[in-house]
């Protein structure tokens, strides 16, 4: 498979240099921004595909009219979240 260029990027000079001074040793600054590209993309999927099941649960429970009270939801989640904290002390 062929590779391909992205445009080139302007940045200011402090940016550029606050990116310099992050690399890992050995790293380009190439690598470093194919990095955070391939970051930033994965981040975006993910939260593309949080937000549609998202949308399709409201939409099933909507059709079903089967809910569950937020407040409900929180006070388990507080539940486990305590019950976490004393297996961690």
């Amino acid at each position: 498979m062929k590779s391909a260029s992205l445009p080139s990027l302007r940045v200011t000079p402090e940016l550029r240099k606050a990116a310099e001074q992050v690399l890992e040793e050995g790293e380009t600054l190439s690598a470093f921004i194919e990095l955070s590209l391939r970051a930033n993309i994965e981040k975006r999927q993910n939260r593309r595909e949080f937000m549609a099941k998202g949308l399709a649960s409201r939409d099933l429970a909507r059709t079903s009219g089967k809910y569950v009270d937020a407040s409900l939801v929180i006070e388990e989640l507080q539940g486990m979240l305590d019950q976490a904290r004393r297996q961690s002390s």
